[in-house]
């Protein structure tokens, strides 16, 4: 839902609209043209499904849903319509059918093209210079939709990628890594009770998907948090001391997620000649210790059990990232207003291919002095994704959410370094299954322990 007194500039929102676009086109010339009918992941659609359903997506949320036009391919607007969420391979099925005829690039680029003219002319229309108002809160919501859409899935992209050989993918020129040195020391810090807003007003934000919707204050009770996020060295510990073999750091439902897929270490993680190293997405990395390590939320329960903790609630992520010691709450960790997402405050929109070193962006921290709550790595939290009192389905895109409501899936916060500087406000919500590996995710943990007391991993 889009404030009804929101005024949007037309020119702005073109120029939004073709970043989005340049940037798909830039992330699927990286890749070999024989990769393109490949599923770099089972879990997912083949790469061409994905070229095309960006622009289809745009079609049905802003043409067809929210100004009422029709489409320009009703048949490739259907085989692109909709992606795949299966919760285990053997289900994961193209939602088109496992013998679909998948069209030519030539002619997904084609169709991409044409909608490409079609959305700019629309937008143009529907939002024309001077104030930029539009009085028609669906024209605006649906275009928000279709925009955040691409910014998001250009990250589903990337994790993709991730998973195809090196010799498939172009590395460009100017590909750099910020390895860093030892990793931070271990170091938490006491969260006071207080309250933490999560969702917001609907008069309040100019954009947010239905999920973020009515704003929920909730009493959070003290509680003791990382003041860095769980790095690859950290994790070393827990796997040198069998925590993969220890099914009582597991629950049920996820041990035998662990067992039947033999996951024996994090999937960012390679060994080759009996060291570890980092999965790159161009090449392999000697494994950086300073480095978040990046797991299923099914791997991250079972360290926070192993170190006497566990992970943190929704509302405990918020206040710590938003909360102040003067009991006010913060639109980003770093700033009072959410239009100060300011280069250096965190690894995310894109900075960079790789994570950073845990706490080398200090700019970002937290009024707790809590750093990367947004940036590096999204944060997975304990809580199962449910819709807020109020809820209610966006018009241009009613099964967003509410497909997912079914308990299978939990809150993910802040940000990765592949999220749109778009997508980066407080409300926002992602959510996976907590057995998927593959997401840019990170973590930390908390307890409710007093000041003082130990916390280990023996």
């Amino acid at each position: 839902m889009i404030h009804a007194a929101t005024s949007v500039s037309g020119p702005a929102l073109v120029r939004w609209y073709t970043r989005n676009r340049e940037r798909s086109r830039l992330l699927f010339d990286l890749l070999d043209p024989d990769v393109y009918y490949t599923r770099p992941i089972a879990l997912r659609n083949p790469i061409v499904f994905y070229e095309g359903h960006l622009p289809a997506f745009s079609v049905i949320a802003f043409l067809n849903r929210g100004l009422g036009l029709p489409g320009l391919d009703g048949r490739l607007e259907a085989l692109f319509a909709r992606g795949i969420d299966p919760d285990t391979e053997a289900t994961a099925i193209p939602r088109s059918g496992a013998g679909t005829r998948w069209p030519a690039r030539d002619d997904v680029l084609a169709y991409g093209a044409g909608v490409d003219a079609a959305m700019r002319g629309a937008i143009e229309r529907s939002f024309p210079p001077g104030d930029g108002r539009c009085d028609g809160l669906l024209e605006r919501e649906a275009l928000f939709t279709a925009l955040e859409h691409e910014a998001m899935h250009q990250e589903t992209l990337l994790y993709m990628w991730r998973r195809l050989p090196y010799a498939t993918k172009r590395k460009p020129a100017d590909v750099r890594y910020e390895i860093g040195g030892n990793p931070p020391r271990p170091a938490r810090v006491a969260i006071p009770g207080g309250p933490a807003t999560l969702g917001a007003r609907r008069d309040d934000i100019v954009f947010g998907w239905d999920n973020e919707f009515e704003a929920l204050v909730v009493d959070v009770p003290p509680f003791e948090i990382d003041v860095h996020s769980v790095t690859n060295a950290d994790f070393l510990a827990f796997m040198a001391d069998r925590g993969y073999d220890r099914a009582e750091l597991w629950t049920p439902a996820d041990w035998e997620w662990r067992t039947r897929e033999a996951v024996r270490h994090p999937v960012f993680w390679i060994e080759r000649g009996g060291a570890w190293q980092w999965r790159g997405m161009f090449e392999d990395i000697p494994l950086p210790a300073a480095w978040p390590v990046y797991v299923s939320q099914a791997e991250a329960s079972a360290y926070a059990r192993w170190c006497g903790c566990r992970l943190p609630t929704e509302a405990e992520y918020h206040r710590a990232a938003f909360g102040t010691p003067q009991g006010s709450e913060r639109a980003l960790p770093w700033a009072e207003r959410a239009d100060t997402i300011d280069d250096g405050r965190g690894n995310f929109d894109f900075e960079a291919w790789e994570p950073v070193p845990a706490g080398s962006r200090p700019g970002g921290a937290s009024a707790w002095g809590v750093h990367d709550l947004i940036g590096n790595g999204w944060e997975w939290t304990s809580s199962v994704f449910e819709p807020f009192p109020g809820f209610r389905p966006m018009s241009s895109y009613p099964e967003y959410s509410a497909d997912f409501f079914d308990t299978q899936h939990s809150v993910l916060k802040g940000a990765s370094p592949a999220t749109a500087r778009e997508l980066i406000r407080r409300s926002f919500r992602n959510w996976f299954r907590p057995n998927y590996p593959y997401v840019y995710a990170k973590f930390r943990t908390v307890s409710t322990r007093q000041a003082g007391e130990r916390v280990g991993g023996d």
